[in-house]
């Protein structure tokens, strides 16, 4: 994993807020997320002109954290399929570690009307080698199921693309929404591909449904919701012959020597 970027004193001189108090105010299981994809440069500029209320999930004085992400998908890669045409049932199946802690889960994303993201997760591991145990396909079964998303293809699903980054996760307390601010990306698969991005940040909002205040800061500054995925704009970074349309100008701006 690359290192963790040096932050200004901006997020220094930010209010902590402890985790329990953060999942209490804004748990967002179900949320609009817009996705920005910024240079670090332009990621410190915007950090300089927070409102001065945001707040920093801060664990024991750390603000920043090791995350990754394991994204599994069949052998004919359904699930980047569905995400390139941006079919309306579509689904992501994960797991995550927070190194940080070690804590482990497996997670499902899916869409629920209007275009909210909605994420259900499981804690513990529920891999058994290449594959879910039967604990693991049987969450990921009865989560699609009750999305009205045939759960059929869950027998297939094997490990696709590995993610890991730093993750520094905001409050914005006036809308009660959050943001997650994403750097030292690094993407690799079970062959072997690997790419990184260290000059590359992802910030994601994450609100109930109108745009945050961070949104509207980020529009006056110029930037607006883009499209991308840390895991369809990565898998398809690094396997030319999927489809990538759909993350044309992100890649084009961001990947275009991958």
């Amino acid at each position: 994993m690359i290192p963790a970027m040096h932050w200004s004193g901006a997020i220094g001189d930010l209010d902590p807020i402890g985790l329990d108090e953060l999942l209490a105010t804004a748990t967002l299981q179900t949320r609009v997320d817009r996705k920005y994809a910024l240079t670090t440069g332009d990621l410190a500029m915007l950090l300089d002109l927070l409102p001065p209320d945001v707040r920093v999930l801060d664990i024991d004085g750390e603000r920043s954290f090791g995350y990754v992400s394991t994204y599994l998908d069949t052998p004919r890669r359904l699930t980047h399929h569905l995400a390139a045409h941006r079919r309306r049932r579509r689904f992501k199946v994960r797991t995550r570690t927070y190194l940080s802690s070690g804590a482990e889960y497996l997670e499902v994303k899916t869409q629920a009307g209007g275009g909210a993201t909605v994420k259900d997760r499981l804690a513990g591991r529920h891999t058994d080698g290449d594959r879910l145990s039967p604990n693991g396909s049987e969450f990921v079964c009865g989560t699609l199921a009750a999305a009205g998303i045939d759960p059929s293809p869950v027998a297939h699903l094997r490990p696709a693309l590995t993610t890991a980054y730093h993750r520094t996760t905001l409050l914005v307390p006036r809308d009660g929404a959050r943001a997650t601010l994403d750097t030292g990306l690094t993407w690799s698969t079970p062959d072997g591909a690997r790419l990184t991005r260290p000059r590359l940040a992802i910030v994601e909002t994450k609100s109930p449904g109108r745009a945050s205040e961070l949104d509207r800061l980020l529009w006056s500054l110029g930037f607006r919701p883009g499209r991308i995925s840390k895991f369809g704009t990565g898998l398809a970074a690094l396997r030319p012959e999927l489809p990538r349309n759909r993350w044309a100008r992100t890649l084009r701006a961001h990947f275009a020597d991958a």
